[in-house]
């Protein structure tokens, strides 16, 4: 069965539309336990989810496209930059961790944008894992999960929001050394 040829740039652009409804619901109680924080969590953790969905069927059904490949990290990048600021306004994660991140997504998103003429760069592999890693610690992290199984669920949090912390920054650097590679490797062919 065929899909319409634009439905994976349309889930994309979607994604990027719940990032605001998103870091809406998690601030209008400040955080609070409650239902909009469940809420909050649970549009984050569908719209997150998404980013496999459209991918999957832009590369099945043959319509990956160039708009596609640069707007699906950056669709990532608003719904959790949006997740990493809203936790640190709440004072769950500290702000140096969402400088960080955020520095290494706006600094990648800025390097596609100025290359886009040139080449599209992709998602690479370590990129795609930092995203996992960031969405399952940042599920983890805007569930208030410790109102149902106890506060130990902090040090879990704690754990994975290191490895996406981690990951982040490798792949980051991986961005950086595979791109001057590959830039070496054009001006030494040419």
């Amino acid at each position: 069965m065929a899909i319409p040829r634009q439905l994976p740039n349309t889930i994309t652009i979607v994604r990027i539309l719940c990032a605001p409804v998103f870091l809406w619901l998690l601030l209008a109680d400040a955080g609070a336990d409650g239902a909009l924080r469940w809420w909050a969590a649970a549009l984050f953790i569908v719209a997150i989810a998404t980013d496999g969905i459209d991918g999957y069927l832009a590369r099945k059904h043959e319509i990956v496209t160039d708009l596609g490949k640069l707007l699906d990290p950056i669709a990532d990048k608003v719904l959790t930059g949006f997740a990493f600021i809203g936790l640190s306004i709440l004072a769950e994660l500290p702000w140096w961790v969402t400088i960080i991140v955020l520095i290494r997504e706006i600094g990648i998103t800025v390097y596609r944008f100025m290359v886009v003429s040139d080449h599209v760069l992709a998602a690479a592999w370590m990129g795609k894992l930092k995203t996992v890693a960031q969405a399952v610690a940042l599920s983890l992290a805007l569930l208030p999960l410790w109102t149902v199984v106890g506060d130990w669920i902090f040090w879990v949090n704690g754990v994975t929001m290191t490895i996406a912390v981690i990951l982040t920054i490798a792949s980051g650097i991986d961005y950086v050394v595979s791109e001057v590679r590959a830039a070496r490797a054009k001006r030494s062919s040419s």
